[in-house]
């Protein structure tokens, strides 16, 4: 695959505004959480917030990951979670794990059938498409590294897998406005 081009800094500025503006017009209710993963993005790519950026990032991720934990943890009972029903829930979301890995595969093979011999993409890049980041990225450069040790998909697998966490959030957010 070819390299990705260089971003500009005019473009990583851009993007989370342009990407919060659209959020809060195509799904008001996922603005939360978009919200602050394009905050998060902005404070990291202005340059002008660096000790706030690397807090979020590390300590206050930290402890904001412990409180959830501890609170949720806390607040469910071993009889009520562990149920037939929340087993198939599990059971669910692993089928749709293996769904959206088997498509993006597919999806990208007929991709690959309309681009240009220059243009063509790693088909495994598809399987990065499941929102489980940073996850199923990591996945995809470790299966491209043991096939081809010079195949470098990281970053390649990156847009597709944050892409599936706005699209999943987006969603999601759109499922929310139905149901209140």
């Amino acid at each position: 695959m070819k390299p990705p081009r260089a971003v500009s800094k005019t473009e990583k500025i851009l993007f989370p505004l342009i990407g919060l503006l659209l959020t809060l017009f195509i799904s008001p209710t996922a603005l939360p959480l978009l919200g602050m993963l394009f905050f998060g993005n902005l404070l990291k790519e202005c340059g002008v917030t660096e000790r706030l950026a690397e807090t979020a990032r590390t300590k206050m991720i930290d402890i904001v990951t412990i409180l959830l934990g501890l609170t949720v943890g806390a607040s469910t009972q071993a009889n009520v979670f562990l149920t037939g029903e929340s087993i198939m829930i599990f059971g669910l979301g692993a089928a749709s794990f293996v769904v959206a890995t088997a498509g993006g595969l597919l999806f990208a093979k007929i991709m690959n059938l309309f681009l240009r011999k220059d243009n063509k993409i790693n088909p495994m890049i598809g399987a990065a498409g499941v929102s489980a980041v940073p996850d199923s990225a990591r996945v995809v450069q470790h299966e491209g590294l043991k096939n081809d040790p010079s195949n470098h998909l990281l970053m390649h697998a990156m847009a597709p897998n944050v892409s599936g966490v706005i699209g999943s959030a987006v969603a999601a957010g759109m499922m929310l406005s139905f149901l209140m």
